[in-house]
């Protein structure tokens, strides 16, 4: 089992959250998840993104399940927050595993370095990935319009 994280993972998680909850709730794109949401993929692996989003299109393919149950949909958008005991998994074997499931955008935020690298599905494969410090401004091809800048994260 892991154990959790420190409050530095979490006030990052909380504000990644709000930042994507917000605009994706005033643009009604569809619903945004913290870490508590579990997804069984199609691979057969389970995972816990730090936060989620899927888009109206996507739930409304479904399939849906209870309250209670991990959700059976692929996610568009996944962050996750690099930490010392995660990092290594979360740059490898949890970056395959969304990539091979089809999970359209991967962010790897950095603590350490304050930094966020975007990794983007292109026939069916991640790209090299986009590096963004703290002093530019992100954007996401899942969340049309979507810019927020960097810092607004480790702020």
């Amino acid at each position: 089992m892991t154990p959790p994280a420190g409050w530095g993972h979490g006030e990052i998680e909380s504000k990644a959250n709000r930042i994507l909850r917000d605009y994706v709730d005033s643009n009604q794109l569809g619903k945004v998840f913290g870490s508590s949401t579990g997804y069984n993929l199609p691979s057969g692996d389970t995972l816990e993104p730090d936060v989620s989003f899927i888009s109206v299109e996507r739930w409304a393919k479904g399939p849906h399940v209870g309250r209670g149950q991990f959700l059976k949909i692929v996610p568009n958008l996944v962050v996750e927050i690099l930490s010392p005991g995660t990092e290594h998994r979360d740059r490898g074997e949890k970056k395959k595993i969304y990539e091979a499931n089809g999970v359209d955008e991967l962010w790897l935020v950095n603590p350490t370095r304050r930094d966020v690298t975007i990794f983007q599905l292109l026939s069916s494969r991640y790209g090299q990935g986009r590096r963004y410090g703290i002093r530019q401004t992100l954007n996401s091809r899942s969340l049309p319009e979507f810019r927020t800048p960097v810092r607004f994260l480790f702020s």
